[in-house]
């Protein structure tokens, strides 16, 4: 089933919805960084409300950034993403396998840990991006994120996330939902709006049960009116060419180094994990082509 985003409004136009399926964009994104479990999980959640947070934006070109550490195993998470559904990120420890003790599920929490914060950054084409930043409440994402609308951007909001994971550590469903208050709303509305997250199955149990992100819409019992029906994916727009201009914000002694060092250099993209080699005669011309620069 392809990864689908859908955006739609109800209860007299005071609650907006976004609900996305993502299993596809999350298996990607195991697969290029070789995620173990949690780290699979983790990631996740923070790709599915990243690919949310991209469909918020208005014009081509702006760009939405995550970044969450809470201090605990797995390092930072990063995502990037944009209004077209793409998305991409990374954690710092793609092997981590961990469980909570009494029920069993993936310990994200755990391995995110709250000891520190959630920042969204909008790059919305301006002269000075947008940035908010709270601390964590649970390391969970779903409730931080809930929180981070509540507090950076005062806009009450329930969200849902999760991901599914087989034996063989592959994406068996993933998916998430956001509700959020628009202008106007009432605090009966922020209680549908809570009730409706509270009383749904786990949203990768819906999507692992073979329902589409219109399935769910449909589940809630709600007459909502869609606006917008898109797919998501996992996407890195890296390429070699990006990554040779890269290189020639480097010193010349470094490029140096790098040229004697006879076998060339390789370097890997951070979010998709691609690996790009250059080769000694290829960082000859980069260090020529740079010192013609210095020069004039």
């Amino acid at each position: 089933m392809q990864d689908q985003l859908i955006k739609g409004i109800f209860n007299s136009g005071n609650v907006l919805i976004y609900v996305a399926t993502s299993t596809n964009l999350v298996e990607a994104a195991r697969q290029a960084h070789d995620l173990w479990p949690t780290s699979s999980a983790a990631l996740g959640r923070t790709l599915t409300i990243g690919a949310i947070l991209g469909k918020t934006l208005k014009n081509e070109g702006e760009k939405i950034t995550i970044q969450i550490n809470g201090g605990g195993p797995i390092g930072t998470i990063l995502v990037d993403a944009n209004s077209n559904g793409d998305v991409r990120g990374f954690v710092g420890d793609p092997h981590l396998a961990m469980t909570y003790q009494e029920n069993g599920k993936l310990a994200v929490g755990t391995a995110v840990g709250k000891d520190g914060y959630l920042k969204v950054s909008k790059d919305i084409s301006l002269k000075s991006e947008f940035t908010g930043t709270v601390a964590l409440v649970s390391g969970e994402i779903g409730e931080d994120f809930a929180y981070y609308f509540s507090l950076s951007e005062q806009t009450p909001s329930a969200v849902s996330l999760g991901v599914l994971v087989a034996n063989d550590n592959s994406v068996l469903a993933a998916g998430g939902i956001l509700l959020q208050l628009l202008p106007g709303a009432t605090e009966a509305d922020l209680k549908l709006a809570e009730n409706i997250v509270a009383n749904l199955p786990p949203v990768s149990s819906l999507v692992a049960s073979g329902k589409s992100a219109l399935d769910i819409i449909n589940s809630l019992k709600q007459e909502i009116n869609i606006l917008e029906t898109s797919s998501i994916r996992f996407f890195c727009d890296c390429s070699k060419e990006r990554f040779q201009q890269s290189l020639k914000v480097l010193e010349l002694n470094d490029l140096k180094e790098m040229i004697d060092d006879m076998s060339g250099t390789e370097v890997v993209c951070n979010y998709c994990n691609k690996h790009y080699h250059f080769t000694q005669k290829e960082l000859e011309a980069i260090y020529h082509e740079k010192l013609a620069d210095q020069k004039h």
